[in-house]
């Protein structure tokens, strides 16, 4: 067996500076394994660090990407976590076990991969042994991929942070790979699911998801709307993936003592909101950062349980990377995965 392997990387910070290499496949050392690839998702947070960098210090090369599912192929010397021919998927904040994560006012915590650390886009992964937790029994490789961050994130918020009850009123922006694990989720735990996209065609897709409204932004006045569909008692909770000045009309929509969750920043890092109706509803707003190794475990725990099936909207090959990207870029419903289905070094 060839000891090369094929690799995404980045030389600088830019589209223009990504490429496909061959490079020599590491050894796993002390509390380490070696996993073989099968599935990646891409995140939107992914192309912004290629054609960002997002204000972090980069060692180049850099790989990017941090959602993996493989199959553990050799272990260093201590590592027992795993037995060889297990298969896992990465966690996207490898130091981040339980409880809030380190950090400080002047330096947050933001150690993930794809980031600080290395990326996954690669035909193998050497990491330390706690970076990884088992795959779902019940996913393929490409539906386990997308459980990293788009899965956890969407149940960090809504069930650790949120702690939704059967009844509770759930809102989600948009049909990307966090509004519809949200929405999945929500609709499990029994909560009144409510999506608020621009496309009618997507709005009937998650309706058939389980969401109990559909609201198009683009012909409606959204916030309105809502207002309406609850008798003007608004949402308990709501995803908010947008940010920018979108946070105020999401407090608009909320109810008395509910919760935002702030993920995404489409309209830009910097959000604001009307004073008066935060304080009026005495409203939460949770910034949200993925989350922690042990709601890792019990996502998959509850995705096996529940039999629930993330949305992936295309797969493409692993030298397909530049046209997933550019796919990143059209919305799409649910998430995008690259899948290796056979040895490149081998080919």
């Amino acid at each position: 067996m060839s000891s090369a392997m094929m690799q995404w990387s980045m030389d600088a910070i830019g589209r223009d500076r990504l490429g496909l290499h061959s490079v020599e496949r590491p050894v796993p050392g002390p509390g380490q394994v070696l996993v073989r690839t099968r599935a990646v998702s891409l995140n939107y947070r992914d192309k912004m660090m290629i054609e960002t960098g997002m204000g972090i210090d980069l060692s180049f090369p850099f790989v990017p990407a941090s959602d993996l599912v493989g199959t553990v192929v050799a272990s260093g010397t201590g590592a027992e976590r795993f037995a060889v021919g297990d298969r896992v998927i990465t966690h996207f904040s490898p130091h981040w076990r339980e409880g809030w994560p380190s950090g400080s006012a002047a330096q947050p915590p933001y150690n993930s991969l794809g980031g600080v650390y290395p990326g996954v886009l690669s035909e193998y992964v050497c990491f330390d042994q706690e970076w990884f937790v088992q795959a779902s029994a019940t996913l393929d490789d490409a539906q386990a991929s997308t459980l990293s961050c788009a899965g956890l994130t969407a149940w960090f918020a809504l069930f650790e942070l949120g702690r939704v009850k059967p009844g509770q009123r759930v809102l989600v922006h948009g049909t990307g790979g966090v509004a519809l694990f949200g929405l999945q989720l929500a609709k499990a735990a029994g909560a009144e699911v409510f999506v608020v996209s621009g496309s009618d065609d997507k709005l009937a897709r998650a309706m058939a998801l389980g969401a109990a409204h559909g609201v198009n932004r683009k012909t409606q006045d959204w916030v309105q709307e809502v207002h309406r569909l609850t008798a003007d008692a608004g949402v308990d909770h709501i995803l908010e993936t947008v940010g920018g000045d979108h946070l105020g009309r999401s407090v608009e929509a909320l109810a008395l003592r509910g919760a935002i969750y702030l993920i995404g920043v489409l309209e830009g890092f910097t959000v604001s909101s009307p004073a008066a109706a935060l304080s009026l509803k005495m409203a939460t707003i949770s910034g949200v950062s993925v989350g922690h190794r042990r709601a890792l475990e019990d996502l998959v725990t509850a995705v096996d349980r529940l039999g629930l099936k993330p949305v992936i909207d295309r797969c493409f090959a692993f030298d397909e990377l530049p046209q997933a990207l550019d796919h990143l870029n059209q919305g799409p419903f649910g998430k995008i995965v690259i899948e290796l289905a056979k040895d490149w070094t081998s080919a």
